[in-house]
């Protein structure tokens, strides 16, 4: 019997760098399948191979806009793609939850033997957006991905990232991925259709980005509230606009692109929004959850000494007068230990929460004193938060 070679194994240590640029466009437009916008031909590089393009579509864009699929069939015909049938899924955060939809989408993939080279266009909501996202980005390691969100908040935020994730077992967000898509086209003619509801929900993503960023931008938000209560399409656009380039800013230049670290910045308010989210049974929208999330992390900063009383008279009133309804019943419900135990194992095992030092200014704790915050559900809760607001410039 032959003896192994005896190996001092200690002193081999191979240690792999490389480093991945990525590069994607995230474009403005109106009318996107209007054959004289360019917008979306010009995304299309490989023309010589006649790639191969799938359209999925949310169902409720599907109703509001009937005309939608042909339009797109015609648009990208015109551009000599091979077009395939569309796929309409459901809606809301019902499609994250559906265990099926996945398998839907790999067999269409193997049906069409659509590959690395051809594209999924996905329109529709955050919650369609995440879970194609997720889905391309697992089919053969990756199909190109052009999301186009249909949402204010998918445009201004959730979007324009490299997150992509569904739900399972109703746990938000539990299976996902960090991959950037190959193009996001932000179309604002697709808002037209949105219910009052729906602008509002993602008007708390900005103003989300704005506290733990930008006082300037957040000034400008509230010198603009009636506008954006009424939803101008110039102050609307202007929101969008800017949140965008925060949450990109954010991506490029924080060092933590795939959330590797416990640090969320950019997911202040969301400890308990996602929480409250699966306490309505989603019948809360995540822009309301997050506008819930806001003013309680706000008022625990107010209570903890970071935050001034006049700067939180100003976030509140800002909140209740585009129409943010932040006492739920799904408050009641809420066990803030036990929540905050939840989103320390989402990031990892260590706690790490966002809260304000003046408004425009973030900063992260790794631990939250639970009265203190309980008392700010309470706050809440009582309708004190007509007291807070009271006057304020």
């Amino acid at each position: 019997m032959t003896q192994s070679p005896k190996y001092d194994y200690s002193s081999v240590n191979i240690r792999q760098q490389f480093q991945v640029s990525y590069d994607y466009p995230v474009l403005f437009t109106r009318q996107s399948f209007d054959l004289d916008n360019p917008t979306l031909a010009g995304l299309i590089n490989n023309l010589d191979e006649a790639p191969k393009l799938l359209t999925v579509i949310d169902s409720e864009v599907a109703k509001a806009h009937p005309q939608l699929a042909q339009a797109a069939k015609t648009y990208f015909q015109a551009m000599k793609m091979q077009t395939l049938p569309e796929m309409i899924i459901e809606g809301g955060e019902a499609c994250k939850n559906d265990e099926s939809l996945l398998d839907s989408f790999y067999q269409v993939v193997e049906q069409y033997a659509i590959d690395r080279h051809s594209y999924v266009l996905v329109i529709g909501g955050g919650a369609v957006v995440d879970a194609i996202g997720f889905a391309a980005a697992t089919a053969h390691r990756g199909i190109r991905l052009i999301r186009m969100p249909t949402t204010v908040l998918g445009q201004n935020d959730a979007g324009v990232g490299v997150k992509n994730a569904v739900n399972y077992h109703k746990r938000k967000n539990y299976l996902g991925t960090f991959v950037p898509p190959f193009a996001v086209v932000n179309d604002f003619s697709l808002l037209d259709s949105l219910t009052n509801r729906d602008k509002r929900s993602g008007i708390s993503e900005a103003i989300k980005v704005a506290l733990i960023k930008d006082k300037p931008f957040f000034n400008e938000l509230y010198q603009a509230k009636y506008e954006l209560a009424e939803f101008m399409p110039e102050a609307m656009e202007n929101m969008i606009i800017k949140g965008a380039k925060w949450h990109l800013n954010h991506i490029a230049t924080s060092g933590d692109a795939f959330e590797y670290g416990s640090a969320r910045p950019l997911d202040f308010g969301h400890w308990s929004a996602h929480k409250l989210e699966e306490l309505s049974n989603n019948s809360l929208r995540h822009g309301e959850a997050v506008a819930i999330g806001i003013a309680m992390d706000s008022i625990y900063s107010h209570k903890m000494g970071f935050l001034s009383e006049h700067e939180l008279k100003q976030i509140l009133s800002l909140l209740d007068t585009l129409g943010f309804k932040l006492n739920h019943p799904a408050l009641h419900l809420l066990n803030v230990e036990q929540a905050l135990a939840e989103f320390k194992e989402h990031l990892g095992g260590r706690l790490c929460i966002t809260l304000l030092n003046g408004i425009g200014t973030g900063f992260e704790v790794n631990h939250i004193d639970i009265q203190t915050m309980v008392e700010s559900v309470n706050s809440i809760q009582s309708n004190q938060i007509d007291r807070l607001i009271g006057q304020v410039a």
